[in-house]
């Protein structure tokens, strides 16, 4: 059986940890060919939150990284077959330039093919506080079909460190963006 094609982009948002665990669940799991794309903001935000070897761990995780001004790359086609795409964490750039279909670099490119193909687009917009053209954006792409799941952290499980909620979020994103893993995502191992 082929692997299951999923792209991962992370932003400059701050949060790059849960895009990295999100990439770290996938490979743990196995049977994903995972994509990544980061922007040029989410390269300063990796190094600056977690370490200047981030990235290179990140690359070492995945099938592929593919730069973000590469629009002519496979993932910038509806051929290409893809499950799923996560951004995580979502900037408010990027959420406006998929809102307005402004396709000028590949996360918003990629973003755009998934709306179109009705294929799952899951956005961990990262801001607070929230003014109404945040708002705005975010409804828009809703309209269009993208799922909107902002970080908020979960309390109920009694999360005792920092990872635990990063690990809680990027789970959330990993069964929304992945249904028929819901179940599966819960109990993934290789922590």
């Amino acid at each position: 059986m082929s692997p299951r094609r999923i792209v991962v982009a992370v932003t400059g948002a701050s949060g790059a940890a849960i895009g990295m665990r999100v990439v770290g669940l996938l490979a743990a799991h196995g049977g994903f060919e995972t994509h990544l794309v980061v922007t040029k903001a989410g390269e300063r935000t990796l190094a600056h939150e977690a370490d200047p070897g981030a990235l290179a761990a990140l690359e070492r995780a995945v099938a592929r990284r593919h730069a973000v001004d590469d629009i002519g790359a496979a993932l910038a086609s509806g051929s290409f077959r893809t499950e799923a795409m996560i951004v995580a964490p979502c900037s408010i750039r990027a959420l406006s330039a998929i809102a307005t279909s402004n396709a000028t670099d590949l996360v918003a490119r990629a973003a755009d093919v998934h709306l179109k193909e009705r294929r799952r687009l899951v956005l961990l917009v990262r801001e607070a506080p929230l003014h109404l053209g945040h708002l705005r954006a975010m409804t828009a792409v809703t309209e269009y079909g993208a799922i909107v799941l902002p970080p908020v952290p979960s309390f109920y499980n009694r999360p005792e460190t920092v990872a635990d909620l990063v690990d809680d979020i990027a789970r959330r994103a990993l069964a929304t963006a992945l249904p028929d893993f819901g179940a599966a995502v819960a109990e993934w191992a290789g922590d």
